[in-house]
């Protein structure tokens, strides 16, 4: 079987070396390879293509939320887990609005982020303890100002559902649709569908789906 392959991203040397002995040590994880810049990670990204990217957030030449952005542009199904000390709630929402998997603190065990790793990896979200509770506690705050129905309208978002389709399986017009999708972006700050699907998964809406 092939091993899954993960690209660390941080400016400091010692912790790159110290997470590709650990990542090396797994049977079922290789590191292909080390960058020490935020645009570094882009190209190495781009050329090595690896299954999963641990990115720092504080790296010169482009940090970790742009780097994370650039990435997912050129490769959308590329999974990437933010490892860092910021626990800062600005850090974490532009973290994940960029497309990142996962956020874990730099304090996090050997055994989380092997876990993290392996989530992401399959297409989960994987977030230190402290992490997940703050961003419970951000939907919850944001879910008071959303309606019944703009909930709806997210969820079906969420599920790749188009204008169209929504109109008919809500039974409305699509220019309601439309206005549901442009006060849902309001409200919530998110400019994007990828951003909007994002604050699904993170609140929780498609966890109740049947299958």
């Amino acid at each position: 079987m092939n091993k899954l392959t993960v690209l660390l991203a941080d400016d400091h040397i010692v912790v790159r070396q110290g997470l590709c002995v650990l990542l090396n040590s797994t049977a079922d994880i290789t590191v292909s390879g080390q960058a020490g810049t935020g645009r570094q990670a882009v190209e190495l990204a781009r050329k090595l293509r690896p299954d999963v990217i641990i990115m720092d957030i504080t790296m010169p030449d482009l940090n970790g939320v742009e780097a994370t952005r650039e990435i997912l542009r050129d490769r959308p199904e590329a999974k990437v887990v933010i490892l860092s000390a910021h626990r800062d709630e600005e850090y974490v929402r532009s973290a994940i609005e960029a497309g990142a998997k996962g956020y874990l603190l730099k304090c996090a065990t050997d055994d989380d982020l092997l876990g993290a790793i392996l989530q992401a990896h399959q297409g989960n979200a994987a977030f230190s303890p402290c992490i997940s509770k703050q961003m419970l506690e951000y939907c919850r705050g944001h879910n008071s100002v959303l309606t019944a129905r703009e909930l709806e309208v997210l969820r079906l978002i969420a599920q790749g559902r188009l204008n169209k389709q929504i109109a008919s399986d809500l039974t409305i017009s699509i220019k309601t649709v439309e206005t549901h999708r442009q006060n849902l972006m309001d409200k919530l700050n998110i400019h994007a569908m990828a951003g909007l699907t994002r604050y699904a998964v993170a609140k929780g809406l498609l966890e109740d789906e049947p299958g």
